[in-house]
């Protein structure tokens, strides 16, 4: 292959060098990629529309410049795709592919589209096709491991365009066009040399500069190895390179050859940083990570991989926050070196200091949110300046831009299984950090991760009482969703699990959200059953006020089963139950439903009677909105019985109270006690109750 192509845009560049560009050669690729996006495919030759988007594959060796061709593809025709460029990586820098639910989550994710908690692979790769479907979108696919992974994602759109990069043929995709890579032409190789060592150190000797892209074999990996060698010892000659390859071994491949000597160069302290590294989720680095790997100081760390970034052993990422990536073709020999030269335990305590490291700085992440709390700020307070952040809005970036990797941590320590219960603290602080910077509906799809992985650990170290908790979260967020069927199955297993670990918090939520999903179902007798069982736990346990809230539930399916006697009887137990705790509010708005049922039962004057009484409560506690809904009530209630000139006045109140807009669309919930149930359960639906106290 001639005019090949590597991109050194995370690469400093010698001073007596003038850059033209980041990107070489490839032109005849380029062409014949850019010819076949326009070239006739099968269908359309056999007179048939093409039901699928068009993709092209770029193969090649890792370290063969793969994924820097398909960007400067992409750079280059992605004005033709008005709806944009959307990117993902296939595969795990230790090879392992990724999921195909977690890459169509991102993918929407990056096209602004809302992405269920806990939807299977194949509701979201639905969805992704049908958000794609009309539009014209350039899906560039990095890493593919096998064909299956991109076939789950092509859009059912000839408008699009697919690239993907792979190591191989894809086979089992139809019409693909393929684009194989090789070396880098002599012309090429030298030019990315020159970019590192300047014109002077080539021309002076094109023959030792010859022999050395030869011996490279004109891998842009190698070369970029070998060139971040040369930059750093502008006295060496490139002839000393040369020779200092033709000594190495023959064994392996050109890019291990370089490597071992670039590698063999550096001081002894940075090797082990760079052996390290292999540990670092998702191949994503920054100094708070390096530092904690190593032991060593923030500042010295980022200075260490700056010049890992000059040497070509790193990739500088463009990013508002100092954030480095491991080079994938490099990931395997790190791994390799990192098991050969470091004892196990060595290993083992850097990944217990790196987690550590995080699960402070996300404590400190989620404490800045804290303001109110003076416990808050005096633990901020004692916390390293090196872990804290200055504002608020300093952490909710450091969270947006670290969530990768600190997602790709928690699978990683959950994986390891030697470090649980470091595990199990980083999962609750990325949780309770998420909810504070992004809240729990936003988040929610990663909480649901986050929950599956901490009732794996439950499961594995046998912890009731941890698998409760995680199981009543992802029941919550199965409910959220509507797979009401799904979460009614884990509830259950929630309330063995409580009563294994003999919780009664656990047992007591788990049984009142059996009943919640039964009424969900429809199920009002079992609905009614399951929080008779749960009042009966509180008031056990002189549960007061979980108790009349309790009594309104039982009241509300009742209501629902059309059994208004006893409806009555439990709605007005509620209203007795918030009057002896004070909560004027609550009291309020059991009265309305109080209200609600009479009416449903025939008894319009009591209703009027308790309608007003509720008006009153309202007023005391401030609710202006319930003021309104029971006004709205009210005028209902006397057009029924008779007298519309007092039912234009109480309209005419609420809308004074409200404006013109309450009006003209819902006048009140159906259910006022109920509408308050979500908000309770979305402050139990981020919770993981970790055994760790100081967490």
């Amino acid at each position: 292959m001639t005019d090949q192509a590597v991109d050194t845009g995370g690469v400093r560049l010698s001073e007596d060098t003038t850059p033209e560009g980041q990107f070489l050669g490839r032109a005849r690729e380029l062409k014949e990629l850019r010819a076949d996006i326009e070239r006739a495919g099968l269908d359309t030759i056999a007179g048939r529309k093409a039901p699928r988007a068009r993709v092209l594959l770029i193969a090649g060796k890792p370290g063969s410049g793969r994924s820097a061709l398909a960007e400067e593809l992409v750079r280059q025709v992605a004005d033709r795709y008005d709806a944009g460029v959307f990117r993902a990586r296939l595969s795990e820098p230790d090879g392992t592919p990724v999921p195909t639910e977690r890459t169509a989550r991102e993918l929407l994710t990056a096209l602004e589209l809302p992405t269920p908690a806990g939807a299977s692979e194949d509701d979201l790769s639905d969805i992704l096709r049908a958000a794609l479907t009309g539009r014209r979108a350039l899906l560039l696919l990095d890493d593919a491991a096998d064909a299956e992974q991109v076939d789950a994602l092509l859009p059912d759109s000839p408008d699009c365009l697919v690239v993907a990069v792979s190591g191989g043929p894809l086979t089992g995709i139809a019409d693909v066009r393929p684009c194989t890579l090789g070396g880098l032409d002599t012309k090429s190789a030298l030019e990315l040399l020159t970019r590192y060592t300047g014109a002077v150190r080539i021309t002076v000797d094109p023959v030792a500069a010859e022999g050395l892209v030869e011996v490279c074999r004109y891998q842009p990996a190698a070369l970029t190895l070998a060139g971040g060698w040369l930059a750093a010892r502008p006295q060496a000659a490139v002839a000393d390179l040369a020779k200092h390859l033709h000594a190495e071994s023959d064994e392996g491949a050109p890019l291990n050859r370089v490597f071992r000597l670039v590698y063999g160069s550096l001081p002894s302290p940075a090797a082990r940083i760079l052996r390290l590294l292999s540990l670092a989720p998702a191949g994503l680095v920054d100094p708070q990570t390096a530092s904690a790997l190593a032991g060593c100081s923030v500042g010295g760390a980022r200075t260490t991989l700056d010049d890992f970034v000059a040497a070509g052993l790193l990739r500088a990422l463009d990013s508002p926050l100092p954030q480095y990536e491991v080079p994938g073709c490099l990931q395997p020999l790190l791994h390799a070196l990192a098991e050969a030269q470091d004892r196990p335990a060595e290993l083992q305590l850097a990944r217990a200091r790196m987690l550590e490291r995080t699960v402070r700085l996300l404590q400190s992440c989620r404490a800045i949110t804290e303001t109110d709390s003076p416990q808050a700020r005096e633990k901020l307070l004692g916390t390293p300046s090196a872990l804290r952040f200055p504002t608020p809005r300093a952490a909710a970036d450091w969270l947006r831009v670290r969530r990768p990797a600190l997602l790709a941590s928690a699978r990683l320590a959950v994986a390891d299984g030697e470090l649980d219960t470091l595990a199990r603290r980083l999962m609750s602080q990325l949780v309770r950090a998420m909810v504070a910077h992004v809240g729990t509906q936003a988040a929610a799809p990663e909480l649901y991760g986050i929950h599956r992985l901490v009732l794996d650990v439950a499961e594995r170290r046998n912890l009731p009482r941890e698998q409760a908790a995680a199981l009543l979260n992802l029941a919550d967020l199965d409910a959220q969703t509507g797979r009401t069927t799904e979460a009614l199955a884990r509830y259950r297993a929630a309330l063995d699990a409580g009563r294994e670990a003999n919780d009664p918090y656990a047992t007591g939520r788990a049984m009142e959200s059996v009943g919640g999903a039964h009424q969900e179902l429809g199920d009002h007798d079992r609905a009614a059953d399951w929080f008779g069982r749960a009042l009966a736990q509180r008031q056990a346990r002189d549960e007061r006020v979980d108790a009349a809230r309790l009594y309104g539930r039982i009241g509300a399916a009742h209501t629902y089963a059309g059994r208004y006697g006893e409806a009555l009887r439990n709605w007005r137990a509620a209203v007795a139950g918030h009057r002896k705790n004070g909560d004027v509010a609550a009291q309020a708005r059991a009265l309305s439903e109080l209200a609600r049922v009479q009416e449903y039962a025939g008894r319009p004057e009591e209703s009027l009677a308790t309608c007003h009484e509720a008006v009153e409560w309202a007023r005391r506690a401030e609710d202006v909105r319930l003021q309104a809904a029971l006004q709205l009530r009210l005028a209902d209630t006397l057009e029924r019985l008779g007298d519309p000139a007092s039912a234009a006045l109480h309209r005419g109140t609420a809308e004074r109270m409200l404006g013109e807009e309450l009006l003209e669309g819902d006048s009140a919930p159906e259910s006022l006690e109920s509408a308050s149930e979500p908000l309770e359960q979305d402050a139990n639906a981020c919770e993981i109750r970790s055994a760790s106290a100081e967490d």
